[in-house]
């Protein structure tokens, strides 16, 4: 008959047994709703002061103990990104009129490393502006640059190494042709690999004053 008092509490099971001869053969709504508490709260309070539940105390100290373990250690900083901006490269200037060629190596500051003209390797009046002597010109600058050692990385840092280079030419004279037949030969094979572009640096003109007469013959 009182089996329906079994999941109810110890203390409602007492205070329904006392006045049982008042009471019902059903239990109240509060009776079970008092029940169902009574089998809920042990197990809640089970699961929170269990070890191994995530809520728990334990493992809240836990965390708290690793963490301050963490913060107390010595932890090395993520070392600094400098940019270090690559080398300028070399610039190899050719300035070829038709009355003469010059040749200057310049560092990435525009600093001459080697400068030297036709009439400098025992060129003449109008030999100089010769395809010939332009040709003979880039040979001996290049010879120039090999027996500086500027293509080696024991050089004075001031003035090499050559890793890079660039090439201007100017104006179109017969040497503009032959200092390019000289690096595409090889004569220019070490110093090939390093350029990284030709540019043409010939002057323009815009406007301005009058030009001089051209030159008429016969």
């Amino acid at each position: 008959m009182l089996s329906w008092l079994e999941p109810i509490c110890s203390t409602c099971r007492l205070r329904v047994l006392k006045n049982g001869r008042n009471a019902s053969a059903w239990p109240s709504r509060r009776l079970l709703m008092t029940s169902a508490h009574s089998n809920i709260a042990p197990s809640s309070s089970r699961s929170s002061t269990s070890p191994g539940a995530p809520g728990s105390l334990s493992a809240l100290s836990q965390h708290i103990s690793q963490s301050s373990q963490l913060s107390s250690g010595t932890t090395t900083k993520p070392p600094r990104l400098t940019y270090k901006p690559p080398p300028k490269p070399h610039h190899l200037h050719v300035y070829a009129t038709k009355h003469n060629c010059h040749i200057t190596l310049t560092t990435g500051a525009r600093n001459p490393i080697i400068s030297m003209s036709t009439g400098q390797i025992n060129f003449k009046k109008a030999a100089r502006g010769t395809y010939d002597a332009a040709f003979q010109l880039g040979v001996y600058v290049l010879a120039q640059i090999k027996n500086r050692g500027l293509y080696n990385e024991g050089c004075d840092p001031k003035i090499g190494p050559i890793r890079h280079l660039e090439v201007i030419l100017r104006d179109y004279g017969p040497g503009r042709e032959a200092v390019t037949k000289v690096l595409l030969g090889a004569e220019g094979a070490p110093l090939r690999g390093r350029i990284l572009r030709v540019m043409d640096g010939t002057r323009l003109k815009f406007g301005g004053t009058r030009s001089q007469r051209p030159r008429r013959l016969g």
